[in-house]
């Protein structure tokens, strides 16, 4: 099947509402626990930047597992970013988490280099995917930590319809829209591993992690 790509912006109130209130606990969950498994028995510290963070659950989660780091967080959607910020407010965290609005490319970010990179569900956003990756090789730092989750596009218009209907079945409308455009909008393992070859980032590994999920991950040569 081939890739249907969908709007790069989620920045409809009801929308951004919709995903800020979502129970996410278990895949954001188990994005900390495979970041842990990953990187085993590794202290981080310093700043983190996490691309595509939306309403900052994942920033939000990644300073609480990781007491010696601050986030910096940066997405384009206004609306997404506005309910990150009071939750930011509201837990008392502004000074370890920072949401930046900003569009990749040409955002502008607190730092010019980072010891970790991460980021949930950006990828299949992007019409030219070769934005997240410019961006490692720019603000990724030498020896840097990347570890960067998305969605698998299935094979089927059938199969997505299915992995729809098995993991959003109880979700608004709103979700389980974007959850079946999301997976014909998402790459496969072998298009991001050659995108990660033609921006010289071969250092990287990508795996299947689950029936709908890749992963991105390893230290920046």
């Amino acid at each position: 099947m081939e890739r249907i790509p969908e709007p790069e912006l989620m920045n409809e109130a009801e929308q951004a509402a919709a995903y800020a209130f979502a129970d996410f606990e278990q895949p954001h969950s188990r994005f900390i626990e495979l970041f842990r498994e990953t990187f085993p028995d590794e202290e981080v510290a310093g700043a983190v930047l996490d691309l595509g963070c939306g309403p900052g659950d994942i920033s939000i989660r990644f300073v609480h597992a990781f007491p010696n780091c601050e986030v910096h967080g940066v997405d384009g959607a206004a609306a997404m970013l506005a309910h990150g910020l009071r939750r930011v407010e509201q837990e008392g965290l502004g000074d370890r988490v920072r949401l930046i609005e900003g569009y990749l490319p040409g955002a502008v970010l607190p730092l010019g280099g980072y010891d970790t990179v991460i980021s949930n569900s950006l990828l299949h956003h992007l019409r030219d995917p070769m934005v997240i990756w410019d961006t490692l090789n720019q603000y990724a730092n030498p020896g840097a930590r990347v570890f960067i989750m998305d969605l698998m596009r299935p094979a089927s218009r059938e199969q997505a319809q299915s992995l729809m209907e098995e993991y959003a079945a109880g979700e608004p409308d709103v979700l389980r829209h974007d959850f079946y455009h999301s997976l014909l909008a998402a790459y496969r393992v072998d298009e991001v591993t050659e995108q990660l070859r033609a921006a010289g980032l071969d250092a990287l590994s990508v795996a299947e992690i689950s029936d709908r999920h890749l992963l991105v991950y390893g230290r920046i040569g």
